[in-house]
């Protein structure tokens, strides 16, 4: 095989398949869970406490000789859940604002993006942790003032998609037709823009993933008794030294997950446009 063939079968979508496979097996161990787990993770052991790796605790036990594993696999059915809701919400109203307010575009438009602007210019940490310390803590708080702060991105990308599909000889038929803003918008406009807005999505999950961890990580997050990643670094920070897999487990957890999604963003966009210059 020569060179260029080579780079065609490695580098042409080797991002997508590596970041497929590793977010597969991911999802499947986290669906399994509550059968494969070997123990509960609120089960405690005060006589196993701090235990290294052996052959019935694989990754050792916390400061209370609870299961590192198992709290591992529980607490990523929360991150990743909270995660994927947040960004499936912000994804949909963020598409559905941008659309809208290209349609519509004068002053409508002009208010939409300016704030869209200011909620971009402000980091979602910031914006969420002041939500959530005015309204309290919670699963619906959390992937509330999560959403609040993550449309912004996808209005902006729906927007200059929607600005080009508005120009197309089948918008103009559409209005010619005499059909309304909400059906040219949902018929037309948004389907021909999903792959972007889903690019963009799989782009945006692992900084949803390392948000929701970074809240829980402060306290404002995921509270007791349940536990996500980012509650488990914040409960191993004082025994770390002793026990370094305490940190390096959650953290492993969220840097592979986060990275596969990122794979199969960047593999999604690098397809989209070659198919995009091809034609």
């Amino acid at each position: 095989m020569t060179a260029t063939g080579l780079r065609a079968v490695t580098g042409r979508h080797w991002t997508l398949r590596v970041g497929a496979v590793v977010l597969a097996l991911v999802l499947t161990v986290l669906l399994l869970t509550p059968w494969i787990a070997p123990y509960d993770p609120a089960h405690q052991d005060l006589g196993q406490r701090l235990a290294g790796p052996d052959a019935h605790h694989l990754l050792g036990t916390d400061q209370l000789g609870r299961d590192i594993l198992s709290r591992l696999m529980y607490g990523g059915r929360f991150s990743v859940s909270i995660a994927a809701v947040t960004l499936l919400l912000s994804a949909v109203i963020g598409t559905v604002i941008g659309a809208f307010s290209a349609r519509r575009g004068g002053i409508v438009d002009e208010v939409v993006m300016r704030t869209t602007d200011l909620l971009i210019s402000i980091p979602d940490v910031i914006v969420a942790l002041f939500l959530i310390a005015a309204f309290g803590t919670g699963y619906g708080m959390l992937i509330a003032a999560l959403t609040i702060v993550g449309w912004t991105p996808f209005a902006r990308l729906m927007r200059g998609l929607a600005l080009e599909i508005n120009s197309r000889e089948y918008i103009e038929a559409a209005e010619a037709l005499g059909c309304s803003k909400a059906f040219i918008v949902f018929r037309h406009v948004i389907p021909n823009a999903l792959r972007p807005v889903l690019s963009l999505g799989f782009l945006r999950f692992g900084h949803k993933l390392i948000t929701v961890g970074g809240l829980s990580y402060l306290g404002l997050g995921v509270q007791p008794p349940d536990s996500d990643w980012g509650a488990m670094l914040l409960d191993a920070q004082p025994y770390m030294q002793r026990l370094p897999l305490l940190v390096i487990a959650p953290g492993a957890a969220i840097f592979v997950t986060a990275l596969s999604v990122t794979l199969i963003g960047h593999g999604m966009e690098l397809k989209r446009k070659r198919r995009t210059d091809a034609t």
